[in-house]
């Protein structure tokens, strides 16, 4: 590519030689993220990827897309960019695993106003550690430059993942059943969802985001937004190889509990969460305080500090629970399934 260069191209705002500069620095990055069933390395026109079908009677490909929504402001107004891609990742990979799906290979779409090697860079950096997270390969990607579009400055990123599952091993619900204890896996704050609001409510633009809160724990409120969300599959993966029976998997995302936990329910059951049974988040009571939103308009929104709920069987709690803490996460049993048609039942 040394010799492919275009000045009136850049006359027009898109620079070819900063792409080729863009895709130096993140090779090494990409590379770190292969797992066996990488064919080939960065610069082709398509990532390619053998799974290992080994032992499997009907292999099935789940797939999820997603982006990262107004969140990418915040790493804007804070110039730090090197975990936002791992929200990318995580709202893909975490979609994904709720299937029982174990995630292949993720590709990244970057647009832009202009092409930064080094912010891209970070970018991609943040998007490498969150393939490492969730043990898949980032197979590719595309950098594209926008000008006269997106100012300069601006980017937007989204993402794409395809996991695969067999047939037998889908976790889709159909064996839930009243009685089913609900595991809630912690979260890391906001994740990447209702910063719309998040922006609107705390008034981002004009505040202070780099001084510790006390009501924070001493973090800033940048610090706590920028947060990276969770990503819950070796969670997930732990507890399938520990021989848990997971029934079904919500991950809580935009539209929070009230929208999210009845897409894993089956008709005439129902998520009966305990409120009194996981932490609440500081940063969602200063939401609702700053917002003076409904506390309904709260779960309906943000995940209040439960990133993934599970059912399982009741006798399995102890072991799931056990399974999870060793996995490093913060687990709680949150509730249980029961009769009922409204999909989630929040109390106090």
């Amino acid at each position: 590519m040394k010799n492919s260069h275009s000045a009136s191209y850049a006359a027009a705002g898109v620079d070819v030689t900063a792409g080729y500069e863009a895709v130096q620095r993140i090779k090494p990055m990409v590379e770190s993220t292969y797992i066996p069933g990488v064919m080939g390395t960065l610069g082709g026109f398509g990532g390619m990827f053998a799974p290992d079908m080994a032992g499997m009677k009907k292999p099935v490909l789940v797939s999820g897309t997603d982006g990262v929504g107004t969140k990418l402001r915040l790493a804007m107004l804070l110039n730090k960019h090197d975990t936002i891609g791992i929200d990318c990742v995580a709202m893909c990979v975490n979609d994904i695993i709720c299937g029982g799906a174990s995630p292949l290979f993720f590709l990244d779409y970057i647009a832009c106003g202009r092409n930064d090697p080094a912010r891209i860079a970070e970018i991609v950096a943040g998007i490498a550690e969150g393939c490492r997270q969730s043990e898949c390969a980032l197979v590719g990607g595309e950098t594209a430059e926008h000008p006269g579009v997106m100012p300069d400055e601006d980017y937007d990123l989204a993402g794409f993942s395809v996991g695969i599952v067999d047939e037998e091993n889908i976790i889709d619900g159909k064996r839930l059943s009243t009685g089913d204890v609900l595991i809630g896996l912690g979260s890391t704050g906001v994740h990447s969802n209702g910063f719309s609001l998040v922006r609107k409510v705390l008034d981002v633009e004009h505040t202070d985001l780099t001084s510790p809160m006390e009501e924070l724990g001493g973090r800033s409120l940048g610090e706590t937004l920028l947060a990276p969300t969770r990503i819950y599959v070796k969670a997930v993966k732990a507890l399938l190889k520990a021989g848990v029976d997971i029934h079904a998997i919500s991950h809580i995302t935009g539209g929070g509990f009230y929208e999210n936990v009845p897409r894993m329910m089956t008709d005439g059951l129902t998520a009966r969460i305990d409120l009194k049974t996981f932490p609440k988040l500081p940063i969602f009571d200063l939401i609702q305080r700053k917002g003076n939103i409904p506390e309904r308009d709260m779960y309906n929104t943000f995940n209040m500090g439960l990133g993934m709920i599970l059912a399982i069987p009741a006798v399995q709690a102890e072991r799931a629970l056990s399974t999870l803490t060793d996995a490093g996460e913060n687990a709680y049993q949150v509730g249980s399934v029961v009769s009922g048609s409204d999909g989630v039942e929040l109390v106090k």
